[in-house]
């Protein structure tokens, strides 16, 4: 027997666009994954336009029929299902609570919840001026999901809000840097290995709704220092469908951290050749004396997702 919402209750396609959209704004705010922030904007477009209000439809056709919508799928059609119950959606109250909570890291540039709590766990504070602090010393950098674009958004935003003059931005001091023969020899180790599916896979957070451990890691070691390889799981990698080409190579160690992305050149000399981005030159100069690289491997007890 189909459920049918109370009729006093019922909410227009118009306000449940509108309730939509607010999750999809607030998820965006957070930088939450985009495809989810997509799915919510998709939705909100199609109960807008839906000519029928969908509480004739929910009433009709029940939850079937709200799934079966353009860009509708389960998961938000229950939501819609609950808005016509209620007039409320739970998950938007939950995020309008969250972001009023007055948790100060969660108002820097798209620095949700979760990211906060990485950032509170890793640096032992709350408090925005040890954060600016840490934009700059590099303790920030290295917390799980902060990039180097975002720490210099964070920096614009604190230099403002606390009224500090932006300090010129630190330079990253390398004893070394690997060159691209270790770079490359990494990346063909590792893809073939995956290939074989001789090393541990994790479930990574990001682009992954089954929650699946797909993502092949392998962990390296040389001349000192200790590399971690996986593919790039990014909305760029996914969009161009180049998943199983682009390859990430993560130096673990703080003295000589970095991250560089190995791929398929599909241009020029170097065509159909793998490459270092951005170490194109270097990389031409290597094919011309390429040389095996004996490597060691780290045991796989810790991975990385």
């Amino acid at each position: 027997m189909v459920a049918r919402p109370t009729e006093s209750i019922a909410i227009s396609n118009t306000e449940m666009a509108e309730l939509l959209d607010e999750v999809a704004e607030r998820l965006h705010r957070q930088a939450a994954n985009p495809f989810r922030v997509a799915a919510y904007r998709r939705a909100a477009g199609t109960v807008r336009d839906w000519r029928e209000p969908l509480f004739t439809v929910f009433c009709r056709e029940g939850l079937t029929g709200l799934e079966e919508l353009p860009g509708i799928g389960s998961s938000i059609a229950r939501k819609i299902s609950q808005m016509l119950h209620t007039g409320r959606l739970h998950s938007l109250e939950s995020l309008r609570q969250k972001q009023a909570a007055g948790d100060a890291l969660t108002t820097l540039p798209t620095v949700g919840p979760r990211l906060a709590d990485r950032i509170r766990t890793s640096l032992g504070t709350n408090t925005l001026e040890e954060v600016y602090a840490a934009a700059y010393d590099g303790r920030l950098r290295r917390v799980a999901g902060i990039g180097r674009k975002r720490v210099q958004a964070i920096r614009e935003s604190l230099a403002l809000r606390l009224n500090r003059p932006r300090r010129p931005q630190p330079q990253i001091v390398r004893t070394t840097n690997p060159p691209v023969e270790e770079l490359l020899e990494i990346d063909r180790i590792y893809r073939e290995r995956a290939a074989r599916g001789q090393l541990v896979t994790v479930a990574p957070r990001r682009f992954n709704p089954t929650g699946e451990a797909w993502l092949p890691i392998l962990r390296v070691k040389r001349h000192g220092r200790r590399y971690c390889a996986y593919y790039a799981n990014t909305a760029r990698s996914h969009q161009l469908d180049h998943l199983y080409d682009w390859v990430v190579v993560f130096c673990l160690d703080k003295e000589s951290f970095g991250r560089w992305t190995v791929l398929t050149s599909t241009y020029g000399t170097l065509r159909g050749r793998r490459i270092v981005r951005g170490q194109e030159a270097e990389c031409k100069q290597y094919y011309g004396r390429a040389a095996p690289v004996q490597l060691s491997l780290l045991p796989l007890s810790q991975v990385i997702s």
